[in-house]
């Protein structure tokens, strides 16, 4: 097994390699397999969204080379903000996180195949949205942070202009059919039944996706824009 600098749970590569855990969300991961160049095409056409996005967490990130993300997709998050290791399902797009230079571990967010007090922060981006069981996933995520350590997950809240959109036309979306959107208040919910706290949030994309020509804003708070970034300790 590959030498990754922190401890992968026997149990868990066990697990992974019985093909235990896939029968949480075989099917959340289809469009991501068969849909991946679109998935990438999509950061190119959205490319001040994307960047307003990376600043957004950026502002909630830690400066510690002690993170992973968690549902790393391609990469388009990981590499920029510098994390080096990722869990994805979808093995589309660890191939092309691979190409980004990030160590990707085939897995979930639901089961992560780490040892207890691994990592100084985790970060998920829209990966909430994919999940089968978000307090579950959340319990994970606090389980493998050291003490102190911070979880950073970015999201559309659902109660936002672009969240409504989002949900009033699911069903023509190849990615967010098989979704789950959350407001912030569901989210905040989950994580103090998961024992975080010592919450602080940013928030971006203040306008509709057509009409964003620059960067946008990044505001403390939420309630306002429709990509919220919401940071919480462990």
């Amino acid at each position: 097994m590959r030498d990754y600098g922190f401890l992968i749970s026997a149990e868990c590569h066990t697990k992974y390699s019985l093909g235990r855990v896939w029968k949480y969300n075989m099917a959340r991961t289809k469009p991501f397999e068969k849909y991946a160049l679109q998935y990438e095409d999509w950061f190119e056409r959205n490319k001040f969204v994307y960047q307003s996005e990376l600043l957004a967490i950026g502002k909630q990130l830690p400066k510690s080379n002690s993170g992973i993300e968690i549902g790393v997709g391609s990469g388009r998050f990981a590499a920029p903000l510098g994390i080096k290791i990722g869990i994805e399902p979808s093995k589309k797009m660890r191939e092309i996180a691979q190409k980004r230079s990030i160590e990707v571990i085939d897995g979930i967010a639901e089961d992560l195949p780490f040892d207890d007090l691994q990592f100084e922060f985790a970060l998920m981006v829209t990966t909430i949205c994919f999940v089968d069981d978000m307090g579950l996933a959340f319990r994970e995520a606090y389980r493998v942070l050291k003490p102190g350590g911070y979880l950073i997950i970015g999201f559309i809240d659902k109660n936002s202009p672009i969240g409504e959109l989002y949900r009033q036309h699911k069903e023509d979306s190849v990615f967010y059919k098989i979704a789950t959107f959350c407001s912030v208040e569901e989210v905040v919910r989950h994580l103090k039944k998961a024992d975080f706290k010592n919450f602080s949030f940013t928030q971006t994309i203040f306008h509709n996706l057509a009409e964003i020509r620059n960067i946008e804003p990044i505001k403390e708070g939420y309630g306002e824009g429709s990509f919220v970034v919401v940071r919480a300790m462990k």
